[in-house]
């Protein structure tokens, strides 16, 4: 588990499955009790961490295309009215 905030976070366990359910990627694990757990996928090593990301070291917390698309979006919504 890579996400910081989750209680399992740190921890290994146990691979099952990674699927994609409705557009979501998904990570099937056991938990304690040997139960199926789904999480995101992202929360997981599962999927590689994002190179900006890594690169930013936490000083930039939006990304370059995100900034732009939403400049765009600020710029539709003055020009609508």
């Amino acid at each position: 588990m890579t996400h910081p905030f989750h209680p399992w976070a740190g921890r290994e366990l146990e691979f099952v499955k990674r699927r994609h359910n409705w557009r979501a990627d998904r990570v099937y694990v056991r938990d304690d009790a040997g139960g199926l757990v789904s999480l995101p996928a992202e929360w997981t090593d599962a999927v590689p961490e994002d190179p900006f990301v890594v690169v930013a070291g936490g000083r930039a917390p939006f990304h370059l295309d995100g900034l732009l698309a939403l400049s765009e979006l600020v710029a539709s919504l003055a020009a609508a009215r």
